[in-house]
């Protein structure tokens, strides 16, 4: 696909069109295009917070440095690409190598221009603090593993704990300390606490611009250097968004600008109206790491002040919401798309495009989108970290459950009644969502369960839509508009013990008191004081046997959807 298209249909069309003149008219096109930081105000945007717009052509340089050391992993035989991170840094690159598969796997490596050299073919493993099966595949490749750590602050917990996981199996391997930060990359931004720590441990480091929003890098190092490793042809993704840019300057046929009315304009509530501020984004072979990025993208860039938008996937988000649009990504035919809007561009066009796009929304709903608006996702680590300090010690909470039913523990802040069963737990929690609200499940788990498998029997008994994903990558790419944006969420949190055989979650992290299984608790129990502390509805329920509780849950919910279909 080479080209770019933004269709829209029915009242969506009426609010997006309205939202575009207005647009035109405050002369929003040319002042993004000039990068004019005036148009949040004088002081409220630095001008450099606009260098994304000149990454399609900036990152070419980057490229030609990457080259060289794509060219010295392979001779190494590195070839397995590990990259830790959470968020924003490892979806726009997982995005890139799902595009880029087909090509990958044909003739040894993706073709570049025409008569350019094919890139070697590898790997691309993201570790990103949920199911240690990612880490169990990585380490049976521990001989071939270069490990890339990007993070635009300091280390996380998990990248933390990775790194250690890492070094010591490269230890036990035979490695010396020269060789092992040899095995290391670090992505991370000028000055940075990562950059200092990075010097201090030998690894490589690639820096970027500080005044980057980290949401906005997919086309930076963030988003390209580790596809590249891993052999994605990189120079066709900055081909793809450049072409992309002539349009975004114009105030007739911006796809960009139509995407950005269309997203801000139906968030807006009208007189006598009902905002349209959840997004349901649709991709023909089902949800992917583009929506996710995108999700992320518009969670962070909209949600705070009281306002965001929030974006679903299905099953949970469905099509029957009024308060709901949807979107859909590279329909294979418009005559067969049933989307409100419908967004055709190759994936380095999509990346752009999304960017600008969540820029207008967020100047239409008069919020700064290049700001990360309050510290909510520092704060749920701070928490998780205070907790693991007392780790050694025992349990990490002295929380007790309010009821267990089959080995599922139940913890809330309020009790339920003598002889409730779970069944009339969850009913309780569905009750709870606002008419305007949604659901989120988020879950932190070993395995493959997934709240995907309890959003269509969550969806039909709470007559609202379901956001769901794992933790901690989930709710810290979304955090911002759960906690800061309009507050009619409640939430489902589901944690467990380790699944049997999972010897990696519970084995320490080396040199820390704790195992990757209680790191993953520790971050649920923060992002469930987080919530907490903004009142919103959440429970949590810790199946102490992972794989029957998830067939015990899942039963039950499915049995509140019966209950309470009409």
């Amino acid at each position: 696909m080479s080209g770019f298209d933004v269709l829209t249909r029915g009242d969506v069309l009426d609010s997006a069109l309205r939202a575009r003149d207005y647009l035109v008219s405050c002369g929003v096109p040319g002042a993004l295009a000039a990068k004019d930081p005036r148009l949040w105000g004088r002081r409220a945007v630095d001008h450099s917070r606009l260098g994304w717009l000149d990454l399609p052509f900036a990152s070419r340089g980057l490229l030609s440095q990457v080259n060289g050391l794509v060219a010295e992993a392979r001779y190494s035989g590195l070839d397995h690409i590990v990259l830790i991170g959470v968020g924003a840094e490892s979806l726009a690159a997982q995005a890139v190598m799902e595009a880029h598969a087909p090509a990958l796997a044909a003739a040894g490596g993706p073709a570049g221009a025409a008569g350019s050299e094919r890139r070697p073919t590898g790997e691309l493993t993201v570790l990103d603090g949920g199911d240690t099966a990612a880490l169990a595949f990585a380490m049976e490749r521990l001989d071939r593993t270069l490990v890339v750590l990007a993070s635009k602050a300091g280390v996380s917990l998990e990248g933390d704990a990775y790194r250690r996981i890492f070094a010591e199996a490269f230890r036990e391997r035979g490695l010396s300390e020269r060789e092992i930060a040899g095995r290391f990359l670090v992505i991370t931004d000028h000055g940075s606490p990562l950059h200092d720590f990075a010097r201090q441990c030998g690894y490589r480091i690639g820096l970027t611009d500080p005044y980057l929003p980290g949401h906005y890098g997919a086309l930076s190092a963030y988003g390209l250097v580790p596809a590249v490793l891993a052999g994605a042809d990189a120079d066709r993704l900055l081909d793809e968004a450049a072409s992309l840019v002539p349009s975004l300057s114009k105030d007739e046929d911006n796809p960009g600008l139509l995407l950005g009315a269309v997203i801000g304009g139906c968030a807006q509530q009208e007189p006598g109206g009902l905002a349209r501020d959840k997004v349901l984004l649709r991709e023909p072979g089902g949800p992917g790491a583009l929506t996710a990025w995108i999700s992320q993208l518009l969670a962070v860039g909209t949600g705070k002040r009281g306002r965001g938008v929030l974006a679903f996937e299905p099953p949970g988000g469905r099509g029957d919401f009024p308060d709901v649009h949807g979107v859909s990504i590279n329909p294979r035919s418009a005559a067969q798309d049933d989307s409100d809007t419908s967004v055709w561009a190759p994936l380095g066009a999509q990346f752009l495009l999304w960017e600008y796009a969540t820029a207008v929304a967020g100047w239409l709903l008069g919020v700064n989108p290049f700001e990360a608006g309050s510290s909510v996702v520092q704060e749920s680590e701070d928490d998780a970290a205070t907790l693991l300090r007392t780790a050694s010690s025992g349990s990490l909470t002295a929380e007790r459950p309010v009821y267990v039913e089959d080995d599922i523990e139940v913890h809330a802040d309020f009790p339920w009644p003598a002889g409730a069963e779970l069944q009339t737990v969850l009913g309780g929690l569905v009750a709870s969502v606002p008419s305007d609200g949604y659901l989120s499940v988020m879950t932190y788990l070993s395995g493959d369960f997934s709240g995907r498998y309890l959003a269509p029997s969550l969806a039909r008994a709470s007559g609202r839509p379901v956001a769901y994903g794992p933790g901690p990558g989930y709710p810290h790419a979304t955090g911002p508009v759960h906690k800061d944006g309009p507050g009619n969420g409640a939430f489902l949190i589901i944690t467990g013990d380790p699944a049997p055989g999972d010897a990696l979650a519970a084995h320490p992290v080396p040199g820390r008191p704790y195992s990757l299984a209680q790191l993953r608790l520790a971050r649920a129990l923060g992002e469930l004081r987080a919530l907490r502390e903004r009142r919103l509805p959440v429970i949590r329920l810790h199946l102490r046997d992972p794989v029957e509780g998830a067939g015990r849950l899942t039963e039950a919910v499915r049995a509140v959807a019966g209950a309470r279909r009409p």
